[in-house]
């Protein structure tokens, strides 16, 4: 989202960034995708973790319990069947785009959408570690937003291009005061911004946490979510999540290569691109946090 009209008009623009029941159940439809693997689903299970289970012959990637990637394979589930909500309380149709939903909230503004998840996801992460100093993300026009200065009890004041930090109110480490900071870097932060704090990373080296990312009008981000390693082949296999547009819940993708609801996708086959449900990415698009 490059800055060259008025900061009010980005503002526009971000808000539209993203373009386009048995206890037991195997997943797989080798009719239409005889190469791929084969998937469980426990939906008895309420986490990425317990709720996928890997196919034959593949282990989890190793994870320190207080990683960001052991954050996310524990991300709490909704139960099976649950449709996407969007912020207006509206569902979204699961036309063979997602697995499972996140049971985290998004607020009631049209505001969570893409960039927006990742980024909430990351710093809901270092907010449970209180890693405070941790949590900061750019605006559009380069503004650096961070949390440790929020918490003091400033807020960020915009006029137009124009933003600046005002003492506003006192300290505070309320969940209710971070989501505010949350939503204020939702309103003024997107996919271009978010990407040019990541940093390059080749697909042969993915980790749980690394992002696929295309910025612009429109753009579109999703997260690496879990991981898993066949030892005898040392093929990798991951899961990936996202949000949309309008803001809606956090969403765990199947992979439209494989057939009819297998979430987990090869970094085999990314040969020049990554296909998702609702987008594509170029394999040059994986990034990473950095701190």
């Amino acid at each position: 989202m490059n800055k060259s009209f008025a900061f009010s008009f980005f503002l526009l623009l971000i808000l539209y960034a993203c373009g386009q029941n048995t206890s037991y159940r195997n997943t797989i439809d080798n009719t239409t995708a005889p190469d791929a693997i084969q998937s469980k689903i426990d939906v008895d299970e309420n986490t990425i973790a317990t709720r996928f289970l890997v196919p034959e012959g593949f282990e989890r990637t190793k994870t320190d319990s207080t990683s960001f990637a052991n954050y996310l394979r524990n991300l709490p589930l909704k139960p099976d069947g649950h449709l996407v909500k969007y912020y207006n309380g509206q569902t979204k149709p699961n036309e063979n785009v997602y697995a499972a939903v996140v049971n985290l909230p998004i607020g009631k503004r049209d505001l969570h959408q893409c960039a927006d998840a990742v980024m909430r996801l990351r710093a809901e992460y270092l907010y449970e570690q209180e890693r405070y100093g941790d949590i900061h993300f750019n605006f559009t026009n380069g503004f650096k937003a961070d949390y440790a200065t929020w918490r003091k009890g400033n807020r960020i004041a915009v006029n137009g291009n124009k933003v600046k930090w005002v003492a506003r109110t006192e300290v505070s480490d309320s969940y209710t005061n971070f989501w505010k900071y949350l939503e204020m870097v939702f309103s003024y932060a997107g996919t271009a911004s978010l990407e040019k704090e990541l940093n390059a990373v080749v697909v042969g080296k993915m980790q749980i946490g690394d992002v696929f990312i295309r910025g612009g009008f429109p753009g579109h981000a999703v997260i690496v979510v879990d991981m898993a390693k066949n030892n005898k082949t040392g093929e990798s296999i991951f899961l990936l999540a996202q949000s949309y547009m309008p803001a809606q819940e956090i969403q765990i993708l199947n992979n439209p290569n494989n057939g009819k609801s297998n979430p987990w996708y090869r970094v085999s086959q990314i040969d020049t691109e990554l296909r998702t449900p609702e987008w594509v990415f170029t394999k040059n698009s994986l990034k990473r946090f950095t701190d």
